[in-house]
């Protein structure tokens, strides 16, 4: 089983938690003033990349907070969990695969 290590509580099996996408991305600053296809696209829209990728991540199951992580798609590895505002300590970018 994999364990991923939450932030707030330490290592846990993966049945705990759930993905929520992407992480780090900006809300628009003035929604309403986007059209269809750009709120769409901000909705709907996400890079898939083949290596280390950032998410948000919530321990449903545990203390029910929500997190970020980086995870390799490859490897299904997580490199590093930290709390959601917070940046990374390594760069997705410099780790990804080719």
């Amino acid at each position: 089983m994999l364990l991923i290590a939450c932030p707030h509580c330490g290592n846990r099996p993966e049945t705990e938690f759930r993905c929520g996408g992407q992480a780090h991305i900006a809300r628009p600053a003035d929604p309403a003033a986007l059209g269809d296809e750009a709120w769409s696209e901000h909705l709907f829209v996400r890079s898939n990349p083949r290596g280390v990728h950032a998410e948000r991540w919530c321990h449903v199951h545990g203390c029910g907070r929500w997190f970020n992580a980086l995870r390799d798609t490859v490897t299904d590895r997580f490199i590093e969990t930290y709390p959601a505002g917070a940046q990374p300590s390594r760069s997705p970018e410099l780790q990804t695969r080719a």
